[in-house]
C-alpha cells in the first residue's frame, strides 16, 4: 500500500505533546519524506532541552505509524537549533586556533562525566558504536552529549542525521544540535563537508579546547568524545587537559586490530585515564538468508585481551547491514527495535549499572 503525507500527517496529528497539543498542531513536524515502504521526517524543537524532553514523543510517533500500517520502515530525527528566541548564527570562533593556556585539567560546566571512545586503528567501528551507545544512554533516561573529535573525517553529523549548522544565543558560544535526544557537536557543522582540514598538531589541540569550551552544552549526565583513530595529539591533549571519567577501547577480534588496541590501551593507561572496558565490533556475522554464524575477522579476543588485562569486556556486537544502513541514514540502529537496539541497550546498562554514567 502507497502511503501519502496527508495520511501520515493525519496519524502524526493524533501523537500527543506534553502541553496538550500534538505534533502537526504545534507545527513540529519537518522535512516529510516518503519514499517506497519508507518514511522520514524531522521532530524540530525550539530548544536542545526541548528536544531531549520529546523523545518519548519520537518513539510515540515512530510506533503510532507502524502500528497503523505494518511493515513500513520509519525514521524520525529529533533536532533543535537554539533557544525559542531567534538564534544568531555561530561565532566567529577561529576554530584551528592555537589553544590557549590553562593551568591543568579541568572540566566542563555542568556535565558530570566525560567518556572517550577511542581505538588503535581506524576502521573498526568506533564512531558507530559512540553514537549508538549515547543514543541508548539517552533511551535509558540520561541527559547525553556527543562531541565528535575526529577533527580530519568527522562523521557524527551524518550518523546522527544533521546537516544544520549551529547558531548562537549569546554571540559568543555555540549552541550544539541535538538528534535523538542526544545533544550533538562536530567540527563537521562547522565547515565545508567538502573541504580537508589541513591543520597542524597546535591547530588540532585548539580546535579540541574551543568544542569543549565554547559550546553551551548544557546540563548534561555524561558527554561521550568520538577520538580519532590512533594515539595522537587530540587523545594526548584530551587525557592532560580534561577531567575524564575515563576511556572505552573499540576493536575488531583480529590480531592485527588487537596489536593497535593494546597501544591505545597503554596510551590512556600511560596518561592515568582510566578504561572503563573493551568493546568488541564486527564480532561475527549472522547470514540473514541460512542463520550461519561466520567469524570473518575472529571471534573472542578482546574478551580475551580483557581477562588478559584484568579489564571490563563491555559486549560484543556482530557485523550488522542494518546498522551500516542505519547509520549512513542518520538514524542510529539503538534509536529503534531489535537485536543491534538490544546489544547497545545492554552496553548502556552495563555502563549505569556500574556506576560509570
Amino acid at each position: 500500500m502507497t502511503l501519502g503525507k496527508d495520511q501520515i500527517l493525519e496519524i502524526l496529528g493524533r501523537v500527543a505533546l506534553p502541553n496538550g497539543q500534538t505534533l502537526v498542531s504545534a507545527d513540529l513536524v519537518r522535512a516529510l519524506d516518503v519514499s517506497g515502504n519508507h518514511i522520514r521526517f524531522v521532530i524540530e524543537a525550539a530548544t536542545p532541552d526541548q528536544a531531549r524532553s520529546l523523545e518519548p514523543v519520537r518513539l510515540g510517533a515512530v510506533e503510532a505509524l507502524r502500528a497503523a500500517h505494518p511493515g513500513v520502515e520509519v525514521s524520525a530525527v529529533l533536532t533543535a537549533h537554539g533557544p525559542s528566541a531567534p538564534s544568531t548564527p555561530a561565532p566567529s570562533l577561529k576554530i584551528g586556533r592555537h589553544p590557549t593556556p590553562q593551568a591543568g585539567p579541568q572540566g566542563v560546566p555542568g556535565i558530570k562525566r566525560i567518556i572517550a571512545v577511542g581505538s588503535g586503528k581506524g576502521g573498526v567501528g568506533k564512531s558507530t558504536v559512540s553514537s549508538n551507545l549515547a543514543v541508548a544512554l539517552a533511551r535509558a533516561g540520561k541527559k547525553v552529549g556527543l562531541l565528535d573529535a575526529d577533527i580530519y573525517g568527522p562523521s557524527q553529523p551524518r550518523m546522527m542525521g544533521l546537516t544544520d549548522r549551529p547558531g548562537s544565543s549569546d554571540g559568543k558560544n555555540i549552541d550544539p544540535l541535538v538528534a535523538h535526544g542526544v545533544t550533538v557537536m562536530s567540527i563537521g557543522l562547522l565547515v565545508d563537508p567538502d573541504k580537508a582540514v589541513i591543520w597542524r598538531g597546535p591547530m588540532l589541540m585548539g580546535a579540541l579546547q574551543q568544542l569543549l569550551g565554547q559550546v553551551n552544552w548544557g546540563e548534561l549526565d555524561v558527554l561521550i568524545i568520538d577520538l580519532p583513530p590512533g594515539t595522537g595529539d587530540i587523545q594526548l591533549t584530551l587525557c592532560q587537559k580534561t577531567h575524564l571519567t575515563g576511556a572505552i577501547v573499540v576493536s575488531t577480534p583480529q590480531d592485527v586490530a588487537l596489536i593497535d588496541a593494546r597501544k591505545a590501551l597503554d596510551m590512556f593507561q600511560s596518561l592515568k585515564t582510566p578504561v572503563l572496558g573493551l568493546v568488541e565490533n564486527m564480532s561475527m556475522f549472522h547470514c540473514p538468508n541460512c542463520g550461519h554464524e561466520s567469524h570473518i575477522f575472529g571471534h573472542g579476543g578482546v574478551a580475551a585481551a580483557a581477562a588478559e588485562l584484568k579489564l571490563p569486556f563491555l559486549g560484543a556486537l556482530p557485523i550488522d547491514l542494518d546498522t551500516r544502513l542505519a547509520g549512513d541514514a542518520g538514524t542510529p540502529i539503538a534509536a529503534g527495535a531489535g537485536v543491534m537496539a538490544d546489544a547497545y541497550a545492554a552496553i548502556a546498562a552495563r555502563l549505569i549499572d556500574g556506576g560509570l554514567v
